[in-house]
């Protein structure tokens, strides 16, 4: 007589364990809203963070579409994104240079549901949320005069998502095996 147990096969010999299998994309919600977000902040990328980093100047009179774009939002909103001191834009260039690509790569593990990345997604979360927003957004709120937001709620508005998705993403990834469940 033979007795089975958790983990052996009926002779007896241990197996593995069996890894759920991942839901399809249509049944985890959120990571849908995470591709759309993700894929906009590879735009986003491109567009603000690029600029700065390389050098470009942001003026009312350049020819360089992006930097009109960042220039007319920053003479705006965010006087400290306009005056691009140097912290400023190696926390720009990470987000253009290691950011986007990792942007990219989580798009692709979220559609097809690569659990490989949640480590990843754990680290770039806690990054973006210690290295960029604390930085950022005390000088934003706290800091000299000439570097305040001149309206909070239109900075926040254009810049809370960058801290609110990386902050939902950590949560979605608290556990192993992210894509088994849907959140």
């Amino acid at each position: 007589m033979s007795t089975v147990t958790p983990g052996t096969a009926t002779s007896g010999v241990a197996t593995a364990p069996v890894t759920p299998a991942n839901l399809p994309l249509r049944k985890r919600p959120v990571d849908i809203f995470f591709i759309v977000m993700f894929s906009l902040f590879i735009v986003t990328c491109i567009i603000s963070d690029a600029i700065p980093t390389l050098g470009i100047p942001q003026t009312a009179t350049t020819t360089n579409i992006l930097a009109q774009w960042n220039y007319t939002y920053s003479s705006q909103y965010d006087p400290l994104y306009m005056q691009e001191p140097l912290w400023l834009r190696f926390i720009t260039g990470t987000s253009a240079f290691v950011y986007l690509p990792f942007y990219v790569l989580l798009v692709i593990c979220l559609v097809k549901g690569f659990n490989w990345i949640q480590l990843f997604a754990v680290i770039y979360a806690t990054m973006i949320i210690s290295l960029t927003a604390i930085p950022i957004f005390g000088v934003e709120f706290f800091g000299p005069v000439g570097q305040r937001t001149p309206n909070p709620i239109v900075f926040l508005l254009y810049n809370g998502p960058y801290v609110l998705v990386p902050l939902l993403l950590l949560i979605r990834m608290r556990k192993p095996l992210p894509f088994t469940r849907r959140f």
